[in-house]
Parts: structure tokens; sequence; C-alpha cells
């Protein structure tokens, strides 16, 4: 398996993989307009592949907040080209781990001892390897272990790597310089705290004692003793990764249990909790043989502040969309609207948050809501596409929105991607509360 014995560290180091990758990108844009000419049906699709090659290699070399861009990026599958999606969302669960020896030398920071003098075995090659971390399996009086390692220079260099990937950001998402500081440092924020693992740690324990309740959902238990700011240990739990097992085709009993623990978890989260695992993609996890759902990573938890939540949630119910009051009150209070707008700003931005949610509220408008409706997902994505080819949308100011959107959007987007995977038919009306 290929390893990586180091990652550069320094914000020059970093700064220079990046634009030697830009340089590869000029390369690829000089063979797409060739191939315009003699290959006009497959030089976009050639442009694309290479394009979403280089960036991946790039950023799996940096690991960390860069190659969290491309986890994050990944998820986005009605906006982004498919290439650009496949390759990206290797960054879940498979990239090149760090080597043996600097495994060793990582665990000696933390802990001062190597791995063989606190467990009873420890296996120096990973299991697998994400973006902040890499995981190994130990043992310890007979319990095996799962031990997360964190990427050296990860927690230093989030700053510096998201002034480096700003620019990529603001292009691809058309965010306007002005007023756009609040959305980095949020993404920054949330990155910092997954970083820290005793913060995990915590987060962990209290969502799992709070949704121990729920039907056919597991934990793992964690070990502080064993865990540092960058190292963690927790139960290691068989099971078989939801991307992997969606591909198995499962019968819809099977799929409609798996998915209705899922929704339970996430609904439970959101309006018992008023926080909420923000980070709903393939890697983060597994089924069991007897088809129970195992959450196993909590580093991003994203709390709900109750001036975000109401408004929030009143824009689903039907009667407050039709409404033109109540709607233009709550899209002011979600800082979608605002007192500087024009008439025709107004007007616009109305319709296309109305068109949005009229479709993105529709699984909470009935009493189940079958996730493999293709033409519901199609209809996402035809939407995503039209607003993204909107030239009338470019030329507007697009910094809108509360921060809170970044992480509770991608929330729901995951959910709903990881439901259309598994084919999932799950009431929608009801949770166990």
């Amino acid at each position: 398996m290929e390893t990586i014995d180091s990652i550069p560290t320094s914000k020059i180091r970093r700064a220079t993989r990046l634009i030697s990758t830009g340089v590869k990108i000029g390369g690829n844009y000089l063979k797409y307009y060739g191939e315009k000419i003699t290959s006009p049906e497959t030089a976009r699709d050639n442009l694309n592949n290479n394009n979403a090659e280089d960036i991946y290699d790039s950023l799996k070399s940096l690991k960390g907040s860069a190659l969290k861009l491309a986890q994050m990026l990944s998820m986005e599958k009605n906006f982004l080209p498919q290439a650009y999606v496949e390759k990206f969302s290797l960054s879940q669960f498979s990239v090149p781990p760090l080597s043996a020896p600097l495994v060793v030398k990582t665990f000696r920071k933390y802990f001062g001892k190597s791995p063989l003098e606190l467990f009873d075995t420890f296996n120096p090659n990973a299991i697998n390897a994400a973006s902040i971390g890499q995981v190994h399996k130990a043992t310890h009086e007979g319990k095996e272990l799962a031990v997360k390692i964190q990427y050296p220079g990860v927690a230093e260099s989030i700053s510096s790597d998201l002034a480096l990937v700003k620019p990529i950001a603001m292009k691809m998402f058309n965010i306007q310089a002005k007023d756009s500081d609040k959305y980095f440092k949020e993404v920054e924020t949330k990155l910092t705290e997954e970083t820290n693992y005793i913060l995990e740690i915590a987060q962990s324990s209290e969502i799992a004692e709070a949704c121990e309740h729920i039907p056919n959902l597991r934990f793992p238990k964690y070990y502080p003793e064993f865990s540092s700011e960058r190292v963690i240990t927790m139960d290691w739990m068989n099971g078989v990764h939801w991307s992997e097992f969606c591909k198995t085709n499962p019968d819809q009993e099977t799929a409609n249990k798996i998915g209705q623990a899922l929704w339970d978890f996430y609904m439970f989260q959101v309006h018992q909790l008023r926080k909420v695992h923000a980070d709903p993609h393939p890697g983060n996890f597994l089924i069991d043989e007897n088809d129970n759902l195992i959450a196993i990573d909590f580093g991003c938890i994203k709390e709900i502040p109750e001036e975000f939540y109401i408004p929030y949630f009143e824009l689903a119910e039907p009667e407050n969309l039709n409404n033109p009051a109540i709607f233009h009150a709550k899209l002011a209070e979600l800082e979608i609207l605002t007192d500087k707008d024009t008439k025709a700003e107004t007007v616009y931005f109305s319709n296309l948050f109305r068109e949005i949610l009229a479709l993105l509220t529709q699984p909470f408008h009935s009493e189940t809501f079958d996730f493999s409706d293709e033409e519901f997902f199609l209809k996402l994505a035809a939407l995503g596409e039209k607003y993204a080819n909107d030239k009338e949308l470019r030329k507007m100011n697009m910094n809108r929105g509360s921060k809170h959107f970044i992480y509770i959007n991608r929330t729901f987007f995951g959910l709903f991607s990881l439901l259309h995977d598994l084919k999932a038919v799950v009431d929608t009306k009801q949770f166990v509360s």
C-alpha cells in the first residue's frame, strides 16, 4: 500500500504544492483547447477528469483542511461534474496513510511512549485513512480497539490552508469578497474543533448517551486514558462502510430499517438536542451483521441557536412559503433578504428561495418519503444547474444567509444523499423522542 513519510506543514511548502497544481491545471486547459477542435464530444469530460485527478492528488498529499475541502465538495453531487464527485469521494475513507515510522513518531510526541508500550498489540499499518486522521487496530486486555491518530501539522495549518483554498471556494460558489469573512470563520471554527480529540470524546459520549434509546443504532465506547488532543481510542466496531453496504443492494425491509435509524438519529439531534452530527458522509457510518447503524465519528458537531432554528423550520411549512408577509419576514431573520436590497433583488431572491425550499422540504410534507425517487433528485440537480448557470445571479451580491446555513444545509444534503444511496423509504413525520 502507498504510504506517506512526511506531510508539508509550513505555509510556504503547502502553498508551493498548490501552486504546482495550478500549473498542471493550466496545462490541462491548453490540452482542452486543442481537443475542442479535434474531439469536441470528449474534450470537456477529459478536462474534468484531468483536473479532478490533479487537484485531488495535491490535496491528499497535504491532508488536513485542504483534503477536508475535497471531502465536503464530494457531497455536492448536484453542483459539481461527476469526475470531481467520484475523485473527491475517495477523501471520505481512502487516502494514502502515514508510514509506520511516522506513526510511532507521532504517537511518542503525544504520549511519550510507543503504541506497544500502551497496548497489548498495535497494527502500525492504518486500516483506513481520511482527511484529518487515520485509524489503526489495537488490543488491550482482550478488547479490540480503534486508535485514530491525527496527521502532523493539521491543527496548526487550518488558517493558512483556508487562505489558500479561499479563492477557489469563492469562485466556485460565487462568494463576494465583501462581508465573506463570517462564512470562512465559521468553517475555520468547525475545522479547529474537529482537530481537538478531547472535545470529540466529550461530544461523542454526550450524543451517544442521549441517543442510546433510538432503535437499531449503536455507538462505540471511548477510552480517555488512551486518548489525547491528537489521538483518540474507541471500541473497534465490526461493520461495513455505508457505501459498500449500499452496493450490496439490500432488500427493501433492511434498507428501510437502517434508513429509519439514520433519520430518527438526525431528527432527534436537530429537534431535541439542538446540536447535530454535521458530517453525514459515508465514511462516518457502518452497518453491522444485524443491520444496525453504527455512528463512529463526532468531530464535527454543529449547535443550532434558537434564533436560527425557529425561522429555518418555520420555512419548511407550506402555509408559510405561500404567505408573502411571513415568508419575507423569515427570509430577513435568516439574513437572506436585507434592508439594503433593491426591489428587483427582493423579488429575485424571494422567488429563488421559494423554489428551492418548495423542493427541499418535500420529504417533510408526507407521512413517508421514498428516497429512491430519482425524479426528486433529478429535480434537485436541475435546480442546481439552473442557478449555477444563471448570469443574472452572478451579477448580484450572493453573500446572503446566516453563517449557520453552511453546516445545517450540509447536514440535510448529506442526510438526503445517504438515504438516496440506500434507496430507503422512511417515516418522516415521526421520530423517536
